[in-house]
């Protein structure tokens, strides 16, 4: 630990025990996020968590904005108790340890998921403010670059050549355009199990600092294929074509349902690629290698998926022909 680490808990600690109104209180690690904010438990009946999100790391405003236009319309979310947010502390209520990965399984999974897309659905009925960031083209370019740039260059040591380049490129286009085409709601970007945790009229969602104004099968999709936990895919049909028709009947703006679960398919290949790049950056460039372990979730999701439209045979192809035996090499 270092001098900056020591200030940081004393710092964390002195104000925990003032926002409390409890000298005694001690605080124990909850939590940590692939970001730079930590969760502290504290002693004391009832606990309380303390988010530490050092501001030169990570400003905790967005959240806080975030949070409050998700409470406001309805969205069961963290309550906060009391802030500091020069300091970047917020005392928030405890909603215990488990997250909906932890207790998730196949006999409650129908339950548990109608529990969030009942969540989902007032959070995308919620209206974009006029300042809200957009899921643009330029995001969309972005976050797919992180593929070829973190886990196929830097992960994978691959030196893509100009054939290459016109193969991710040209899915590319295809993905970004499909996902500009679909109806554009409130998206939580990372809206799955281990980001929902049991509570009264719940689940309570978390982790919603990155929101923007984006296409709806965005987080439909994220919650069905999640980053740590699989599903056989006729269950995950059924889920969506469950949530399509729910969010039609609350009149959310989905396509038909052929052309959804079309939608919900490319905004899959696109997570699921920028996931694999995330997991890679977070390993090479944040010292973070849990996550690697994962990434072949996203290709067995990508193998499933691919093969249904032609249009991603090159992408396809160049996966199978150099992606995956350069993985092989490294293992």
């Amino acid at each position: 630990m270092t001098a900056n680490d020591d200030a940081r808990a004393e710092a964390r600690l002195a104000w925990a025990r003032a926002a409390s109104g409890d000298a005694n209180t001690t605080l124990e690690r909850a939590s940590m996020d692939a970001g730079f904010r930590s969760y502290w438990r504290s002693s004391g009946t009832p606990s309380r968590v303390v988010m530490d999100s050092p501001p030169d790391k990570e400003d905790v405003r967005p959240w806080l904005r975030i949070r409050d236009l998700l409470d406001a319309g309805g969205v069961r979310v963290p309550q906060v108790l009391a802030r500091d947010v020069e300091a970047g502390f917020l005392l928030l209520e405890d909603l215990g340890a488990n997250t909906y990965l932890h207790l998730i399984d196949e006999s409650n999974a129908d339950a548990l998921f109608d529990g969030a897309v009942s969540q989902l659905l007032k959070l995308q009925a919620i209206p974009a403010p006029a300042d809200f960031p957009a899921y643009d083209e330029a995001l969309l370019a972005r976050e797919l670059r992180l593929f070829d740039e973190w886990f196929c260059g830097r992960h994978l040591g691959m030196t893509l050549d100009c054939g290459d380049l016109e193969t991710l490129d040209g899915a590319y286009r295809i993905l970004i355009d499909a996902a500009l085409a679909q109806p554009q709601v409130l998206v939580h970007r990372d809206f799955m199990p281990r980001n929902l945790m049991p509570a009264d009229d719940g689940p309570a969602v978390l982790d919603f600092q990155d929101a923007v104004r984006g296409p709806i099968a965005y987080d439909a999709l994220s919650l069905f294929k999640d980053a740590f936990l699989s599903w056989p895919e006729e269950r995950v049909d059924e889920w969506l074509a469950r949530y399509h028709q729910r969010a039609h009947a609350a009149g959310l703006p989905v396509p038909e349902l052929a052309r959804f679960r079309r939608d919900a398919d490319l905004i899959g290949v696109q997570r699921h690629l920028k996931v694999i790049g995330i997991f890679a950056r977070l390993n090479h460039r944040d010292g973070k290698p849990k996550y690697l372990a994962d990434a072949p979730r996203f290709f067995a999701y990508l193998d499933a998926v691919l093969p249904k439209y032609p249009e991603f045979t090159p992408l396809q192809r160049f996966i199978e022909a150099k992606v995956k035996p350069a993985m092989a090499a490294q293992s």
